[in-house]
């Protein structure tokens, strides 16, 4: 039996018992959908909020809210934020650049192109297909992660294997 407390929340006029491990274990073989506006974040990874909370709950999506899934999770202790929408994140580095600001200011450079390496930790060895400096799908196969954008409808800049180690990244031969 666990020792984590359970959380009693309603999702749809229906009581459910929740704990994070639960959420957590349950997440785990589960690929993240695409993410339009808010995620959770569950073991390094952002998941849009509803999908969890359906896939715990076995309730519909249409019968509650992105935002009443979003402070379920959070109340069970996992971190959420909002995505910026790309065209909102041009708009702003536009906005500064014709306001006198120079494009080498830190604050006024656009999103990096690829993830960073932090992002990219939870998926060392897997296929990824990313846009700007998200993740959107990752596989063991590349097949699958192709299959994936064309099932939803998604484009990537890139696709490649996050490396192992340096060895790897650098395209250096194994003695």
């Amino acid at each position: 039996m666990s020792t984590v407390p359970a959380r009693v929340v309603r999702v749809a006029k229906r009581r459910f018992e929740l704990r994070a491990d639960q959420v957590e274990r349950a997440m785990l073989d589960v690929r993240p959908e695409p993410i339009s506006s808010h995620y959770v974040v569950i073991d390094n990874r952002r998941f849009p909020p509803k999908q969890v909370i359906g896939a715990m709950t076995g309730v519909d999506r249409a019968d509650f809210t992105s935002h009443q899934a979003r402070r379920i999770l959070m109340g069970l202790g996992f971190a959420a934020g909002r995505q910026p929408r790309e065209e909102e994140t041009e708009r702003r580095y536009e906005t500064r650049a014709a306001h006198g600001g120079d494009a080498s200011e830190p604050s006024a450079r656009p999103l990096p192109s690829r993830p960073s390496a932090e992002t990219l930790a939870p998926y060392v060895g897997e296929w990824v297909a990313t846009r700007g400096p998200r993740v959107l799908t990752f596989a063991t196969d590349p097949r699958a992660v192709v299959s994936w954008l064309a099932e939803h409808r998604q484009e990537a800049d890139s696709m490649f294997r996050v490396p192992a180690d340096e060895l790897r990244a650098g395209g250096l031969a194994p003695l």
